[in-house]
């Protein structure tokens, strides 16, 4: 720790801060009796009505990670200069979020309704948390939506080799369930991940019913993109493949009460246009007629790994009778890295959706080049291709890459790029990336061919696919366990997130909310809450 910090650190005042006193002073000259600090209730609330079961928080926005969004920071990073604290302060404020939750959530489960307040809500408007917190030790308040929401549990629907579980499990969530239809990506899951039987549902989600999902915090869906994708056949969300959105939203709607407070799609960017827009405005629409406003954004894989994978991402958040209190429901936005024109225009032309948005951090960090992520086999590895296939792809390179790629051979450094099969009107041709990174995994069915990797230099030229370790690197899952076959594994990771993506909108975007959304508004778990479901079994689905 700095010398700077240390000195930080000795002035903090851990308990009886300004907002605490007045808090307390008031409430106890509203004739309520309390505990203060009570070290035997989860989380020592700063003030306790046993009787009630209510325990009170009041949290200071720089240690509990609000902060940067009081100063209209885009990030909780941009609070802090750069320099030998940074990292300190970073790690100690997420530290605080998750135990905030963990408190939370572990009191709830005990029974107790727990209200949490900023600081600054108690100087701006005392007499309005007095009068909530009056509200509930009388009983006059409903349960919150949002009281499922310290949890910090998911259900991955969709979830393939369970990409989406790693990322968010690596940022403080927890599984609660997940669900797919295809049994050798569930083998892939099930190599990754132990006890996976007592979790996952191997079943088409259209016959999936809304009992077998646990009450969680948030719902995910990376749902099939066949039908929406410009390489597809582009039937939209009324295609075999990608109608399956409607079992998801129809499992949400039968939720009812239990239905989870946020919710996260991914797709391919052709959503946005699949015809003309309407399937993207009918899902958007679907969510808010189950009570969701929803947010739009684009992130592309290339940020973070060397591999161009642009995707399109819904985050949905459902309203409460608080909601419209949430500083980022009205936020403005433009053009930006995250929303690019066509986004923009999809927004500005569809006002009768229900928005909130939440402005991104630029994302400038610069990834690891291809090489870096290439296994080192030896030219006579029997994963390159013989001489007689590579000249047969070297003749496929379309003429205005060939002169590139003469360059490259003749060099004195070895030089790595890839290629893609395509279909043309001149027939079958070989395209090759000039950018130095890796085109988009994808699964090689419905004509959709293999990645090459080329290796070209002093005066050779080399090729072989993409080997599954590699897969598992572009996608950000270096110690993934791959213990199949190369295709089954090419299909399980050209069919799934990119980890560092999914992180990035986990710290930037889902923990901030959760941060936001467990304060100023009374939380305690009815019933029909509780994560209880009915008994499934992975091998009575197959």
């Amino acid at each position: 720790m700095s010398r700077d910090v240390s000195k930080i650190m000795k002035r903090v005042r851990s308990r009886d801060t300004q907002p605490e006193l007045l808090f307390r002073k008031t409430l106890w000259k509203a004739g309520v009796r309390y505990r203060v600090c009570d070290k035997d209730i989860p989380g020592k609330p700063d003030v306790t009505l046993s009787a009630s079961k209510l325990a009170i928080f009041i949290d200071g926005e720089f240690w509990h990670g609000a902060q940067w969004m009081r100063r209209k920071l885009d990030s909780l990073e941009k609070q802090f200069k750069r320099g030998e604290s940074k990292e300190y302060w970073l790690r100690k404020i997420r530290m605080n979020m998750q135990r905030d939750c963990h408190s939370t959530a572990t009191l709830l489960s005990q029974g107790w309704t727990v209200l949490r307040f900023w600081d600054s809500q108690i100087r701006k408007n005392l007499d309005g948390c007095i009068g909530l917190t009056l509200d509930v030790i009388h009983g006059r308040v409903q349960s919150s939506p949002f009281s499922l929401v310290p949890q910090k549990t998911f259900s991955e629907f969709f979830a393939g080799i369970g990409l989406m579980r790693i990322a968010l499990e690596r940022h403080g969530w927890e599984i609660s369930s997940a669900n797919d239809i295809d049994p050798k990506k569930y083998q892939m899951y099930a190599g990754q991940f132990k006890g996976s039987e007592e979790i996952f549902n191997l079943v088409d989600i259209h016959k999936l019913s809304a009992g077998q999902i646990p009450s969680c915090t948030l719902a995910t869906a990376s749902f099939p993109c066949n039908d929406l994708s410009l390489a597809g056949n582009r039937k939209g969300l009324k295609g075999k493949s990608s109608s399956a959105f409607w079992g998801f939203l129809r499992l949400l709607r039968d939720m009812d009460g239990r239905r989870p407070p946020l919710v996260l799609v991914e797709n391919v960017m052709g959503f946005i246009t699949s015809n003309n827009g309407s399937d993207l405005k009918d899902a958007l629409v679907g969510l808010n007629e189950l009570g969701y406003s929803v947010d739009i954004f684009m992130v592309d894989a290339a940020w973070f790994v060397p591999q161009s994978r642009q995707r399109l991402f819904i985050i949905a958040q459902i309203e409460g009778p608080q909601c419209e209190g949430n500083p980022t429901a009205k936020t403005k936005i433009g053009e930006s890295q995250f929303r690019t024109k066509k986004i923009m225009d999809f927004i500005n032309s569809h006002g009768q959706i229900r928005w909130c948005f939440r402005e991104l951090p630029k994302v400038d960090a610069a990834p690891v080049n291809l090489e870096q992520l290439l296994e080192d086999l030896p030219e006579e590895a029997s994963e390159w291709w013989d001489s007689a296939r590579t000249q047969y792809l070297l003749n496929q390179v379309i003429p205005r890459q060939r002169e590139m790629l003469d360059s490259i051979i003749t060099g004195e450094d070895w030089t790595y790029r890839t290629a893609f099969r395509r279909t043309r009107k001149e027939g079958s041709v070989a395209e090759i990336r000039s950018d130095g990174i890796a085109g988009c995994l994808r699964t090689p069915r419905g004509g959709s061919a293999r990645q090459i990797l080329v290796k070209a230099g002093k005066g050779k030229f080399l090729a072989r696919l993409l080997t599954p370790r590699e897969c598992a690197r572009l996608m950000g899952v270096d110690d993934y366990c791959v213990k199949v076959s190369a295709s089954q594994a090419f299909m399980g990771f050209g069919d799934a997130v990119c980890v560092p993506v999914i992180e990035w909108i986990t710290l930037h975007r889902l923990n901030p909310l959760v941060t936001e959304l467990i304060r100023g508004r009374p939380l305690n778990l009815v019933q029909g809450d509780k994560p209880h479901v009915e008994k499934k079994s992975v091998s009575d689905e197959k």
